[in-house]
């Protein structure tokens, strides 16, 4: 199945703040938020931050760390053997692969996947979101998107 990704970040090559993976079929969605200990940028602090609990309760908890990310997102995907991870930006895919490592040389067990990376030129997922830059209404909003447009 085709799951759509995105991420929020402290600025260009900052840690991970978080991370959602939004199912083709279905509603079962995962959203993590992640405790960062780093300054924040500032752009990322009026425009993210504010924003990253504006989702439903069910999805709301504690920032957790990233080795616990990366077992939910394990997880999460455990159940299915044909995994597609689709985002528009590299740096979701980037961040999503480094939470998969666990350590030098070892991953979280996951089965094997496959990594898309889709230019929308002309379309903005913040634009077209809910709650722009909010991972988890980001990645819907790709979703919706994506498939109303065949890609």
């Amino acid at each position: 199945m085709r799951y759509f990704l995105d991420t929020e970040f402290n600025g260009f090559g900052g840690a991970l703040l978080s991370l959602a993976l939004v199912p083709e079929h279905g509603d079962e969605e995962l959203y993590l938020t992640f405790a960062v200990d780093d300054p924040l940028h500032p752009w990322v602090e009026r425009h993210v931050i504010p924003y990253l609990d504006h989702v439903p309760a069910r999805f709301s908890c504690p920032r957790t760390s990233l080795a616990h990310g990366g077992l939910a997102v394990a997880n999460f995907l455990a159940a299915d053997t044909d995994i597609e991870i689709v985002a528009d930006w590299p740096e979701d895919l980037a961040l999503f692969c480094r939470l998969l490592l666990t350590g030098p040389g070892d991953m979280v067990a996951i089965s094997g996947l496959r990594l898309q990376l889709i230019r929308l030129p002309g379309f903005s997922v913040a634009a077209n979101s809910q709650v722009p830059h909010n991972a988890l209404h980001d990645a819907r909003s790709l979703r919706d998107h994506v498939l109303a447009n065949n890609y």
